[in-house]
């Protein structure tokens, strides 16, 4: 089935192809060399022309956008289908962490703090209906006594962006080192809790907050 465009025009097949591998390639490179990441280059690495990156995305933020949107449409259906599903509901947590590690989202996170894309309605849209479905696993974990009282999702969402971050000095492919760090964060999570953590648990409305006043301070 062809996918469609922001007007809802649908896309021929080779488009559709055209499009995925522009929006696969962004995603790494903006990972890997921030959102000044060369437009000349995610071409390159998507095997497409300039001209065919730009008929899809007319600019940088247009691509970034289209990024993260991808991204969250991903980490919603991971959470979906892990709702839907009879799992356990730590080990549906725990999949989800990896799902959400996978996409890279650590080498997102920082490039939404300005610009456009931090102002773009179908990304806030996106982020909202991401944000409450994450929140629903959390609260199903609570519920089942698996997931420590004492850790909400913002923390979760935080602890994520950070340990999914490139380091630097580090090859491209250190996908093993952050899987070995969120294995060890998510054997934190569990409960009973070995031990008592600084500070309140952070949900995600007061995450958005601490973002909303960190953003009115620039």
């Amino acid at each position: 089935m062809g996918s469609t465009t922001a007007t809802g025009t649908r896309l021929r097949a080779d488009a559709v192809r055209n499009r995925e591998r522009i929006l696969t390639a962004a995603r790494e490179a903006f990972v890997l060399y921030g959102a000044d990441a060369r437009l000349d280059e995610i071409a390159r690495r998507a095997g497409v022309g300039n001209a065919t990156l730009y008929r899809h995305f007319p600019d940088r933020d247009a691509l970034l956008i289209a990024v993260v949107l991808d991204v969250n449409h991903r980490i919603i259906d991971d959470a979906r289908r892990a709702l839907e599903d009879d799992s356990d509901p730590f080990e549906a947590l725990h999949g989800l962490v990896l799902s959400a590690a996978g996409e890279r989202v650590g080498g997102l996170c920082p490039m939404l703090g300005g610009g456009a894309a931090l102002y773009a309605p179908d990304l806030a849209e996106s982020s909202a209906r991401m944000h409450e479905t994450v929140q629903r696993l959390v609260d199903r974990a609570h519920a089942s006594g698996q997931l420590r009282p004492d850790v909400d999702s913002g923390d979760i969402l935080v602890a994520v962006g950070r340990l999914t971050s490139p380091v630097p000095g580090t090859c491209e492919d250190d996908a093993v080192l952050i899987r070995r760090h969120l294995q060890i964060f998510l054997d934190g999570l569990r409960a009973p809790a070995p031990g008592v953590l600084p500070g309140e648990a952070r949900s995600l409305a007061d995450l958005k907050d601490e973002i909303c006043r960190t953003t009115r301070r620039r």
